[in-house]
């Protein structure tokens, strides 16, 4: 909730702008329940309230991660960005509102083929290194599946490792982050890109996803990743049909179980077009910010955008109207 009229019993959900007096519990089997805050165990609580914070970040204010793909396939910006120059210039565009620039080489979108590593490295290194020598000061994440990539953009000045497979590509992810001592953010997806989204099946979306991210969390610690260095993210649009994505995001305050920054990555989607009635990918901005907004409701710390200036507007707007802290 972010209502002005808080009850006394309320808790700030992760040091953040939300505030929670009730609690819904689900369990495979049986029907959800609503219990008050004083009815949770201790340390579901604390679980719950903790404030978070994420590569130099506080989490007590949405983030805005913004989306440079230099690719020549991307389902939106395909292209647009591939040549340097134009890649240098849309980060330091996106810079002015943006708190993190996520950089990736390879597309995700369905159907997309696997990138050659060291055209994947080609892509991004480059202009990871030129951002950083050219005095960028936001946190830079990486977005890819290898290990290689990863380790070559962490080399030239990003911070974050954004994988969309959550190690589950690249046996080495895990190693190599731990010891690079980096942040990384780990994602749920069924399937990869070239097949994810022939037929994907869940029992219940919900629940899967949760124990998929937090077993993950699990693997990840297990290899020597601080848990402080680690974020989530429900993967919405991967390996999941429409209906599995509006019930992932009528629900994303569960993720907050997990103790972690939550990450939303939305932006222009298909099933935003499909419900908005926009078949290019490109003109989905508004029904992008009315997702956003909806996840910033739900607590959500990051939001990973293509409209930048847009979306920090948008959430300037609500959370002027809502009381919260603005940006």
């Amino acid at each position: 909730m972010t209502d002005p009229a808080r009850p006394i019993a309320a808790l700030t959900l992760a040091g953040g702008w939300c505030w929670f007096d009730r609690v819904e519990v689900l369990e495979r089997g049986r029907a959800a329940v609503v219990v008050p805050v004083g009815d949770l165990p201790a340390e579901v609580t604390a679980r719950l309230t903790a404030p978070r914070s994420f590569a130099g970040l506080s989490m007590n204010q949405p983030r805005i991660m913004g989306i440079l793909n230099v690719t020549p396939d991307s389902f939106s910006d395909g292209g647009l960005f591939l040549r340097p120059e134009a890649a240098l210039m849309q980060a330091r565009q996106m810079a002015g509102g943006a708190d993190i620039l996520d950089i990736g080489g390879e597309s995700t979108r369905p159907g997309a083929m696997e990138v050659p590593l060291d055209e994947e490295i080609a892509r991004t290194a480059p202009v990871i290194e030129a951002l950083r020598n050219g005095g960028l000061d936001r946190a830079i994440s990486i977005d890819t599946r290898k290990t290689g990539v990863a380790q070559a953009a962490l080399a030239a000045g990003a911070g974050i490792v954004n994988d969309v497979s959550a190690m589950g590509f690249d046996a080495g992810m895990a190693g190599m982050v731990a010891g690079a001592f980096a942040r990384i953010i780990l994602m749920h997806a069924q399937g990869d890109p070239a097949t994810m989204q022939a037929d994907p099946q869940y029992e219940d979306v919900l629940l899967d996803v949760f124990d998929f991210l937090a077993a993950r969390v699990a693997v990840a610690e297990a290899a020597g990743i601080p848990r402080s260095h680690i974020a989530v993210d429900p993967g919405i649009g991967f390996g999941k049909t429409l209906q599995h994505n509006l019930t992932l995001l009528n629900r994303l305050s569960l993720f907050h179980d997990l103790g972690l920054p939550v990450l939303l990555g939305a932006s222009r989607k298909r099933f935003i077009g499909t419900i908005g009635a926009e078949a290019e990918a490109a003109r989905r901005m508004p029904g992008s910010l009315a997702v956003a907004l909806a996840g910033v409701a739900h607590g959500m710390q990051m939001i990973r955008v293509h409209d930048v200036a847009e979306t920090r507007q948008a959430l300037s707007l609500w959370q002027a109207v809502t009381g919260g802290q603005t940006v």
